[in-house]
């Protein structure tokens, strides 16, 4: 029996209903909130069929807010608790720099251009390497530990992309994509002399950002090696480029939102990114002098060799 003036456990469960419809609403836009992250993670750890048009996405998404309406429903008549309990978390994390409002608004752009954007590859056939030339010269000439080659590096990283917040898992690539930028936007082609391989250390590149394909793969390795990127460089007929090592393929796809809609949105508007994939499953990015931005188009020659610089 209740004492007189007291409060019911069924009064306190209707205060904390909401009258229909919101209560329906209100659960939809909660579940949407919820269902962005948990996408995003579910998606990035498993196997991608690579079926067309993205329906594999489609149809996960779609699973994921059924499962979590049904769930919410089930929860309705204490969805203010639930709402609360969100909020608490969001400000949480964004106080504590984790994941926060900020977060759940750039999972959700990411999301939406995730499926309906995605680079292709290019082939890279390794049984048809071949044992890369002047190899021991151009390990000699990548001086990533040359006290110049780093502060041109971490130079670049003021300069271009240090305001870019959200991405601290690509922080990284982020500095060296800013090393591309400030390289490739200097970059003077100047041929060898007639009939000779002349290999430029990187320190002697630096000083007039001028040289071949050669030259400037070494300047571009050696700073991204400088500043923590791996690079490699890929041999062809007649050409070198550097590639940048950005991780599987779900970080491709955060570098292809990044590059595409953050960090070089003119240069490649209506453009596709180009990678190869090694035998470990790892994406390697194209930073060619003749590219605009990472992931530029490849001259088409066939590949002859590629060096890793670990």
């Amino acid at each position: 029996m209740n004492k007189p003036g007291g409060i019911t456990f069924q009064q306190i469960k209707n205060k904390l209903q909401i009258p229909r419809p919101w209560d329906m609403v209100i659960i939809f836009l909660l579940n949407i909130l919820i269902a962005i992250p948990v996408f995003i993670i579910i998606h990035q750890n498993i196997i991608d069929p690579q079926w067309p048009f993205q329906i594999d996405r489609v149809l996960l998404f779609v699973l994921i807010v059924v499962v979590i309406q049904l769930v919410l429903r089930l929860m309705r008549r204490i969805i203010i608790i639930c709402i609360a309990l969100y909020m608490v978390a969001l400000i949480f994390g964004s106080l504590s720099g984790n994941y926060g409002f900020y977060s759940v608004f750039e999972d959700y752009r990411f999301m939406i251009y995730t499926m309906s954007d995605s680079p292709n590859p290019q082939d890279l056939i390794l049984s048809r390497l071949l044992p890369f030339p002047n190899k021991s010269r151009i390990f000699n000439a990548v001086e990533y530990e040359n006290p110049k080659i780093r502060n041109f590096a971490l130079m670049a990283t003021t300069k271009d992309f240090k305001d870019v917040r959200g991405y601290p898992k690509y922080r990284t690539l982020i500095q060296c994509f800013a090393v591309f930028k400030e390289i490739n936007s200097r970059w003077n082609y100047v041929s060898d002399p007639k009939g000779r391989e002349y290999i430029a250390d990187a320190s002697e590149s630096l000083l007039y950002f001028s040289g071949d394909c050669d030259d400037h793969s070494i300047l571009m390795a050696s700073c991204v090696k400088a500043i923590g990127g791996t690079p490699r460089l890929i041999h062809t007929g007649g050409h070198i480029y550097p590639e940048i090592l950005i991780g599987n393929k779900a970080d491709l796809e955060t570098i292809n939102y990044l590059i595409k809609k953050v960090l070089f949105v003119k240069e490649s508007n209506g453009k596709q990114l180009h990678y190869h994939i090694d035998e470990r499953g790892q994406v390697w990015l194209n930073l060619d002098y003749t590219a605009t931005y990472p992931g530029g188009p490849f001259m088409s020659e066939e590949i002859l060799g590629a060096l890793t610089l670990y």
